[in-house]
């Protein structure tokens, strides 16, 4: 493999004042030309196997309603899941959901440990430096927010939940934004729905968050309520409204 570089971080709105930093580490169905479309059809390329689908659009939206920063991933996860450690099995998947990857199987430590550097390491260094940035900019505590996406239907389960709300150990910012939707009414909410840490799925906040002792939070919000512009848009206004009263209520609360 030839050592070329991928484009697999972009960052927005980096002179925000917000006390809110957003994450979206799964905003991008790209694959890098040299991996020649992993092997995928056109249908598994852009399927929610590949990326969150909506989560760039809310989390863009989110950006601007709220003026924080952004950091998200330009690269598919089926190449490299950003919000995974390189020792976790799944962070090169070879089969996904349905979807079986052919140019991830049977990868070496080598040729997992370059994906783990073009896309991870980059990634990751990213949303450092903007958390330092923003701490150096802000008089109050940062509070880390990543935005992701699931599917209505799940190896043929349906999901009813429309809102997930998702912490690794710290929950007070979680909590609250739960308090926020249930008094809203607007959307079904739980928590750790429709995955929690057990799943692994909370690699991100631990890594930012809770190893800067920092309130944190994941938003997973079912697909088909964000995929189009305009469906995004609407609901990134409501997760405004959530976070701008929950981050307010735990500096009350401090």
């Amino acid at each position: 493999m030839e050592d070329l570089h991928w484009p697999s971080v972009a960052s927005f709105t980096l002179s925000g004042q917000s006390n809110i930093v957003l994450i979206c580490e799964h905003a991008s169905a790209d694959i890098p030309p040299d991996l020649q479309d992993l092997g995928l059809d056109q249908v598994s390329r852009h399927s929610h196997a590949a990326w969150d689908i909506g989560a760039l659009e809310v989390a863009k939206r989110l950006s601007s309603q709220l003026d924080a920063p952004l950091v998200a991933g330009q690269v598919s996860r089926l190449v490299y899941d950003c919000n995974r450690p390189l020792d976790a099995p799944d962070c090169i998947p070879a089969k996904s959901e349905v979807h079986e990857i052919p140019g991830n199987r049977a990868l070496d430590a080598q040729a997992r440990q370059i994906r783990f550097d073009r896309v991870h390491s980059p990634f990751h260094a990213e949303v450092s430096r903007v958390i330092e940035a923003q701490e150096a900019r802000c008089q109050n505590p940062l509070c880390i927010v990543t935005i992701h996406s699931f599917t209505p239907v799940f190896h043929g389960k349906i999901r009813e939940i429309e809102l997930g709300l998702l912490f690794h150990e710290n929950v007070a910012l979680t909590k609250a934004t739960l308090a926020q939707a249930q008094a809203k009414g607007q959307m079904k909410t739980a928590i750790n729905e429709p995955y929690s840490a057990r799943d692994g799925v909370t690699y991100s906040l631990q890594k930012h968050a809770e190893a800067r002792g920092l309130h944190s939070l994941m938003i997973e919000i079912r697909n088909d309520l964000i995929d189009t512009p305009a469906k995004a848009e609407g609901v990134a206004d409501h997760l405004a409204e959530l976070l701008t009263k929950a981050v307010a209520t735990l500096g009350e609360n401090a």
